[in-house]
């Protein structure tokens, strides 16, 4: 080695920060050793379990050291299929009684994992957006609005997010090909799936895990979260259109530049897309009815339209849950498989390539499970919620729910996990609605408009940081470009979440 190479100073590694598995990890090691502090103690519970405000009171837990050192090693086990006594209330895997465990919850993600795979294998969707922005190439504001309500759509039924960074080298080229610049493909693409997710509707990752988690169906409050998502939206494509047509008069006032080349019309702009074949329009379809059929499955339409939450179900009513839409999306995958002919070896490795790809999220929501298990046996989860109740007593309904969102978003930065947040906070959470007298579902609104939120700018999430490095896009620049629209959706979101408390 020579002492000239020797001499060369050592690269700083870069930080990154820790993936939401560790993150999970820290913090089940984190609440088992507060759980040696907090006093252990519970409310008194009604016949629907829930707990009895004005209840409380200090029980001792009855725990060994050994117990809680064995509610640690099995957490993740609980976390899955941990059973509850009926007697006890303590979970764990031998136990009889109800399931405590996600499993339910896991089997759906993997099950939706492998049907987004294969719908994305068959070329289909990526196809069918392609085309649509080819054929609005001349019509730039249209383009905008179009590609950013297709990407809402994805977002709010299906959590569309990631997915997005394949659409880059597409979208970029035609928004330069029309006079505008880098930023308005970014703000296209980031806010338009964005959006979406911040207002999910039916979305399984974010209001299906709350839900879940919240104790009530995946179809409470899409009311609420459907004209939310409307708004919200037309406000989104409103402003990255004011922008573009601000940059498309005024080049100088572009926000991100212009590299060489920018200002001239891309050829991969102009080069034709593909046109949909017979099959990739059957996948479609079969797509779309699958995900309606999810919606019409799920709502409680009796409550959404008579506006009484205990009103009887209609006959058509099917009251699905997690364990139906697991069966549902595998049963799917396996027909748009078929649709696209694709032949029984492909459609089983897609199919079980899906599920492997979505084997993290799962496992994220089994941790965060397990962390609300070892608060469960040794009897803090109620300590804690005494607490919290203390904050919030007296405030209005309205107040109580923006509360809830603000309060999450410091929690949506430090677990990145959507599905791992909605594990984690809801069981904390929901309860505090009931002595509010708010529905459970704007709790969960509340809180997956925080999440949604904090993923429009966050340098923790792929979306962002990967989005802006593929448009070639400072993150300082973009963090200029979307504040005021961040400002204008917190107070959105607020005044939705206060109306939503107010009508329950």
């Amino acid at each position: 080695m020579s002492t000239e190479t020797a001499q060369q100073p050592q690269k700083k590694k870069k930080f990154t920060f820790p993936s939401a598995l560790t993150v999970l990890a820290v913090v089940t090691i984190a609440v088992w050793l507060l759980a040696f502090l907090i006093p252990s103690g519970q409310y008194d519970r009604n016949d629907a379990g829930a707990p009895v405000e004005g209840t409380y009171h200090r029980v001792p837990s009855g725990q060994s050291f050994v117990d809680r050192l064995n509610d640690l090693f099995l957490s993740p086990v609980n976390g899955l299929y941990g059973i509850q006594d009926a007697k006890t209330s303590l979970v764990g895997p031998d136990n009889s009684g109800d399931l405590y465990g996600s499993a339910g919850v896991f089997l759906f993600v993997l099950a939706i994992g492998a049907f987004i795979t294969v719908v994305f294998a068959t070329g289909a969707l990526d196809r069918g957006i392609g085309l649509l922005a080819h054929r609005l190439r001349s019509r730039g504001a249209l383009l905008i609005a179009g590609v950013m309500v297709v990407f809402s759509v994805l977002g709010t039924v299906e959590g569309f997010a990631e997915e997005t960074l394949g659409f880059y080298g597409l979208i970029v080229p035609l928004m330069l090909a029309l006079g505008y610049d880098r930023m308005t493909a970014v703000g296209a693409i980031i806010l338009g799936a964005g959006v979406g997710v911040l207002c999910s509707t039916v979305n399984p990752f974010a209001t299906g895990v709350a839900s879940s988690a919240a104790d009530i169906s995946l179809g409470d409050g899409i009311v609420l979260r459907f004209v939310m998502w409307v708004v919200l939206t037309a406000v989104t494509v409103a402003y990255v259109i004011r922008y573009a047509r601000r940059v498309q008069k005024n080049p100088e006032r572009s926000l991100s530049g212009f590299l060489p080349g920018d200002r001239e019309t891309s050829a991969a702009a102009e080069a034709e897309v593909p046109e949909l074949t017979r099959l990739h329009q059957a996948v479609l379809v079969v797509t779309a009815l699958v995900f309606a059929f999810m919606i019409f499955s799920v709502v409680p339409w009796a409550s959404a339209l008579t506006g009484d939450a205990d009103a009887t179900p209609y006959g058509f009513e099917l009251g699905w849950s997690f364990p139906q839409l697991a069966a549902l999306f595998l049963c799917a995958a396996v027909l748009v498989g078929l649709v696209a002919r694709m032949g029984e070896q492909k459609i089983s490795s897609t199919i079980i390539q899906g599920a492997a790809d979505f084997v993290s999220p799962a496992l994220v929501i089994l941790l965060a499970r397990g962390v609300t298990v070892i608060m469960n046996n040794s009897k803090i989860t109620d300590t804690v919620l005494h607490a919290i109740e203390g904050v919030v007593k007296g405030t209005s309904s309205g107040i109580f729910a923006i509360i809830v969102f603000v309060v999450n978003l410091p929690l949506a930065f430090l677990i990145p996990s959507t599905s791992g947040h909605a594990t984690l906070a809801m069981p904390i959470l929901a309860p505090l609605a009931d002595f509010a007298g708010v529905s459970r579902a704007v709790v969960v609104t509340a809180w997956e408009a925080a999440s949604g939120w904090m993923n429009l700018w966050v340098p923790t999430t792929a979306v962002t940081i990967g989005g802006v490095a593929l448009a070639k896009v400072g993150y300082d620049r973009y963090l200029r470009f979307v504040w005021p629209l961040l400002a204008l959706l917190f107070i959105l979101i607020c005044a939705f979440v206060a109306l939503g408390a107010a009508f329950t």
